[in-house]
């Protein structure tokens, strides 16, 4: 019998290829989120949709009902997260969310860890590209190693054209740092004030992406997801400089889709580094749109809840609660991986 997964901002980009990828799967999505005009198009194709807000916890409870999963693709995570995780928590079925914003997930952490352990329900934050294959990477570099002195993710971006979610949540994340800057050093995330740019270096991503200039202390989810179950004092995270101009320039046009699928033309290489003493370890993850590769991810994540393969219960990030390995070899299709 086939299973409905909810996908609250159905109609988001990034929740469009959530939706294509469970459908490829043999899941039916259930449609959720505030726009009934946006949900009825994207249902005309045969799927049930349900209007439901985070402002309203009676519909969205409501919306859930005959769901097996979540997965919340609707940004800006620090105001939907909590209310549809308390819903699953309500319904008592698995979270997944593809939240790039490391407040949110910090709260994800903070407020809801004890909580979904005693529900037994799983609730799995930053299940996309950034914070969840960084995380599965990290893990698979760790291999047997107990704790490591440094873990350091490049972000090899040929371009970046952001989603409106992307700059909502960007704003969003700002406004709360009210003006600085976070990193993980010390064991501990970092809030800092400095008028100096990011630093530039150089780093050589594996051909053909090769040499490129990155920015460092470019602070993404990782510093949140890695450090929530590997022990490492310092995990650092770089982008492209090309990439990083794209985010913030004004009027960079939002992505295109060059192909059947709705991806865009951007490619990645995502670049993993671990030391521990003199020992250094590598992983490398390629693959083409950073927004399309989230569905395999989130989607591959509530599978393997729903089966069971899973170490751990609770709110816990992607290399926490599945094989690593195994599971980036279960994305075969969608990423290119090397170990070195």
């Amino acid at each position: 019998m086939s299973q409905n997964v909810a996908v609250f901002g159905a109609y988001g980009h990034t929740g469009r290829f959530v939706v294509a990828e469970l459908r490829d799967r043999g899941f039916v999505p259930l449609l959720l989120g505030r726009d009934e005009g946006k949900l009825r198009a994207l249902a005309a194709s045969g799927l049930e949709y349900r209007v439901t807000s985070v402002d309203d916890p009676a519909s969205l409870d409501q919306a859930l009902k005959g769901s097996v999963a979540v997965v919340n693709c609707a940004g800006p995570f620090a105001s939907t997260a909590a209310p549809v995780v308390e819903a699953a928590l309500r319904a008592g079925i698995p979270y997944v969310d593809v939240a790039a914003e490391i407040e949110a997930n910090v709260d994800t952490f903070t407020h809801f860890t004890e909580r979904a352990r005693a529900a037994g329900v799983a609730v799995v934050p930053a299940m996309a590209f950034f914070g969840g294959l960084g995380d599965l990477l990290v893990t698979t570099a760790m291999g047997d190693w107990a704790s490591a002195d440094e873990a350091h993710v490049a972000y090899g971006l040929s371009s970046w054209h952001p989603t409106a979610g992307t700059l909502a949540a960007g704003a969003v994340s700002r406004e709360r740092r009210e003006g600085q800057r976070v990193r993980y050093t010390g064991g501990r995330l970092d809030y800092y004030t400095d008028a100096c740019d990011l630093p530039k270096v150089e780093w050589d991503f594996p051909a053909p992406v090769g040499r490129q200039t990155v920015l460092g202390d470019f602070t993404m989810a990782d510093v949140v997801t890695v450090p929530s179950h590997l022990s490492i004092p310092e995990v650092r995270t770089y982008m492209t400089t090309d990439a990083a101009r794209d985010l913030t320039a004004p009027g960079t046009p939002a992505p295109a889709a060059v192909d059947e699928l709705g991806r865009s033309v951007q490619t990645f290489a995502v670049d993993v580094v671990v030391r521990s003493g003199d020992t250094r370890r590598r992983v490398v993850a390629s693959g083409q749109d950073i927004y399309a590769i989230s569905a395999p991810l989130a989607v591959e994540a509530v599978h393997r809840i729903l089966d069971g393969r899973t170490r751990t219960g609770g709110v816990a990030s992607a290399g926490a609660i599945f094989d690593a390995p195994g599971f980036l070899r279960a994305l075969s299709a969608h990423i290119s991986l090397d170990i070195f």
